[in-house]
């Protein structure tokens, strides 16, 4: 219980933090002097993309066919890189037809019909619910394995009310994030400066979490990388998933896997 309590509370303190930033890059912009008008911090802000079920999803696929859990993260940094040209375009159509959602962009290519604006908001909204549910499933998970391992997920059923659902009361305070630095205003021009700054930091925590990991894995677990493949080499259900046989399709299923990655651009 103790456990579960010191887990909550960094949690919300981490959360709480997100917020003084936010209210910060607010107060900047409302200044005059914006925080987001570099490459830098966009690029930050763009790994929002990396997402808590991107981690598990990319260590699952690592661990079961191999270096394709790369193209998870090449296939987005690729297409970005030969992207802007088409962003670009949609935000200066953005700006001259004052669009602020998906809906009102594609509806504003057949004449702003309201019909089509109404279905693909429909489809926007029935096809985030899962994507939603799996983030939600990431921090229950993440939650768990904090406080209850090696015996995640026994104790977590239907039985259990939502009240005592940690996943539920940290989506309550993610959506009053949202409410207050995301959708206060519905206007083309706003830039949302407070979150796109809180997301960039929060990216910063993510990629010195990251390395800090890595670097501990790969130089105190083990004496370098050269090491660590070698140990991995010994043991043959390791050793058949570090080549490209390990993919699904072989070099093929690779090519076919980018392409799924690269084809939103």
């Amino acid at each position: 219980m103790k456990n579960e309590i010191l887990v909550l509370l960094v949690a919300f303190s981490y959360l709480a933090l997100l917020f003084l930033i936010a209210a910060w890059g607010d107060k900047r912009a409302e200044q005059g002097r914006s925080l987001i008008g570099s490459p830098t911090v966009y690029a930050l802000s763009i790994a929002v993309y990396c997402t808590a079920w991107t981690f598990y999803g990319s260590v699952g696929r690592a661990a079961e066919a191999g270096p394709s859990f790369l193209l998870i993260y090449l296939g987005p940094t690729l297409a970005m890189l030969a992207g802007w040209m088409l962003i670009r375009k949609m935000v200066r159509i953005a700006r001259a037809q004052r669009l602020t959602s998906i809906a009102d962009f594609i509806s504003a290519r057949f004449g702003k019909s309201e019909a089509i604006g109404a279905l693909v908001a429909g489809i926007a909204v029935i096809g985030i619910i899962p994507y939603i549910a799996l983030q939600l499933k990431a921090i229950t998970i993440s939650f768990d394995v904090l406080t209850g391992y090696p015996a995640v997920g026994r104790q977590r059923g239907a039985d259990i009310s939502f009240l005592l659902d940690q996943s539920f009361w940290i989506s309550i305070v993610l959506a009053v994030f949202i409410i207050l630095f995301g959708t206060r205003q519905l206007d083309a021009s706003e830039r949302h400066e407070g979150m796109v700054t809180a997301i960039a930091f929060e990216s910063l925590v993510k990629l010195f979490a990251f390395m800090t990991v890595g670097v501990f894995v790969v130089f105190v677990l083990y004496a370098g990388p050269t090491d660590l493949f070698a140990q991995a080499a010994k043991h043959p259900d390791l050793a058949g998933s570090m080549g490209l046989a390990s993919v699904p399709g072989g070099a093929a299923g690779w090519v076919a896997y980018w392409c799924c990655l690269f084809s939103p651009f």
